[in-house]
């Protein structure tokens, strides 16, 4: 059975329109096709699932991309330069899910990292 257990939650406003993006960062006890911990990230109505078998794809997109910070272009929103949601892998010494808001009325973007509860073999 699976157990969720929130992590973290967040939002970003802007002032621009009085709009919110939404941040939500679960754990759970059982993702994926082997039914192993993971964190789940919903924010602007998509849902992020860094389980597994889906952190270990990125990881290796990311390791043939020469990168080590991996940008998840699907349910990232990047319609403005000004206005966004990214989400990305962190394939460091230590696995992460990042999580970067952009809005119109702030010059920064917040981020925020998330270390995931699983190692990935070589």
């Amino acid at each position: 059975m699976n157990i969720r257990t929130k992590i973290d939650e967040w939002e970003v406003r802007d002032l621009e329109d009085n709009s919110v993006i939404r941040v939500l960062v679960e754990h759970n006890t059982e993702m994926g096709n082997k039914s192993l911990p993971g964190i789940q990230v919903v924010c602007a109505g998509n849902f992020v699932n860094y389980e597994p078998l889906h952190v270990e794809r990125w990881a290796y997109e990311a390791r043939k991309s020469g990168t080590a910070e991996y940008l998840i272009e699907s349910p990232s929103w990047m319609v403005y330069e000004d206005r966004f949601v990214k989400h990305y892998l962190l394939t460091g010494e230590k696995l992460k899910a990042k999580v970067a808001v952009k809005v119109r009325s702030k010059d920064k973007v917040v981020e925020k990292e998330y270390e995931l509860p699983f190692t990935l073999e070589d």
